[in-house]
């Protein structure tokens, strides 16, 4: 009997699982990997901020080699499965701690609840805007220059940067209207729109700071998260439809300016992760329980519950707490960023292809 072509999809998928499981490091494909994020790839930035947006306290990183450092998932980020998926043989630092050489194998600038709006989540205190973490990069940047002089400015051409922000801006700034005027300025679409115009002003001052292999980061289902849902109800669907179709109001704008980007600007070497369709097309999350999250959690954070013990069945689970995925499920995107399993999932390129061009 022929296999269906999701039982295909799904043997791709493990196949692509068992060899991230069994990775066998080699020499990096690209010099540095930079990363730009929320806490989907945070591995300790808020750590020190006056924030309640924090995740350095067990259950977080039972599965992680390090513990609780600040990531927001049982185990490995997405950003992390990339780095080791481009040889790396550490983890990226964050900036709050990265020092001296270690500076050129890249730098992680992600903070938790952060957005591509300054005031998105700050209900939550003190983060880390996208406006801000470039300005940390340029930072970075002028340490790079003092390190390798002259040859700083190719050495920083040929890293990979990702790039995942918008998120934030929805959950915590547009979809909480009791704190954040933007749903009553902005329809869905003009919102987008807005949103857009800004993201593109950063994208290009990421740029202009050096960078040129980008893979910028599509914004995934985040109307099907558990805090969501409890929120505002799904009105008989699986998820929270508005919030679903703000964020493909958001993707369908944003796919065309990477674009632009690569027609206007020279050398740009710029792609599209698309979050979306990877978590809806292929295996995705099937088979795994996507209505509760494995730990318990603080219901006005919707983080976990500090040092209580999480579902033992991690690996059964999408969501490790209310917003954040298990390392099961950032293995899958990240496989599937890093190598496409379907043509929907990056465009032009995956970031395999990104680190070769």
């Amino acid at each position: 009997m022929a296999f269906l072509d999701h039982d295909k999809a799904w043997i791709l998928f493990l196949v692509s699982l068992n060899l991230l499981q069994s990775w066998v490091l080699g020499a990096p494909q690209v010099p540095c990997y930079f990363i730009f994020g929320d806490s989907l790839a945070d591995d300790g930035n808020n750590n020190n901020l006056s924030t309640l947006a924090k995740s350095n306290y067990p259950p977080y990183g039972i599965d992680f080699p390090g513990g609780a450092t600040g990531r927001f998932t049982n185990g490995r980020t997405s950003v992390d499965i990339i780095a080791q998926l481009l040889g790396f043989d550490k983890y990226i630092q964050p900036f709050s701690t990265a020092s001296g050489d270690d500076i050129l194998q890249g730098v992680n600038y992600a903070s938790g609840v952060a957005g591509i709006r300054d005031e998105s989540g700050e209900q939550q205190g003190d983060r880390i805007s996208l406006n801000r973490q470039l300005g940390n990069h340029l930072i970075t940047v002028s340490r790079v220059e003092g390190i390798l002089g002259r040859n700083a400015s190719a050495y920083l051409n040929e890293c990979i940067y990702t790039v995942g922000m918008g998120s934030n801006d929805y959950i915590n700034n547009y979809f909480m209207p009791d704190i954040y005027p933007t749903s009553r300025m902005y329809t869905p679409e003009q919102y987008a729109d807005v949103l857009i115009k800004q993201y593109q002003q950063q994208l290009k001052t990421l740029y202009l700071y050096g960078a040129r292999k980008v893979a910028v980061i599509g914004l995934g289902l985040i109307g099907c998260t558990p805090a969501e849902i409890k929120r505002y109800g799904t009105n008989g669907s699986v998820c929270v439809d508005k919030i679903n179709n703000a964020a493909i109001l958001f993707n369908n704008r944003l796919q065309p300016l990477v674009d632009e980007f690569n027609s206007n600007l020279s050398d740009a070497k710029f792609t599209y992760i698309n979050m979306f369709a990877i978590s809806t097309t292929g295996p995705g999350t099937a088979g795994l329980i996507s209505n509760a999250s494995c730990c318990n959690v603080v219901e006005e954070l919707g983080t976990c519950v500090p040092f209580e013990t999480p579902c033992s069945n991690r690996s059964s689970y999408v969501f490790y707490d209310d917003f954040h995925p298990t390392e099961v499920v950032n293995l899958g995107f990240a496989a599937r960023a890093y190598n496409a399993l379907l043509t929907s999932d990056a465009s032009p390129y995956d970031i395999r292809k990104l680190a070769m061009i």
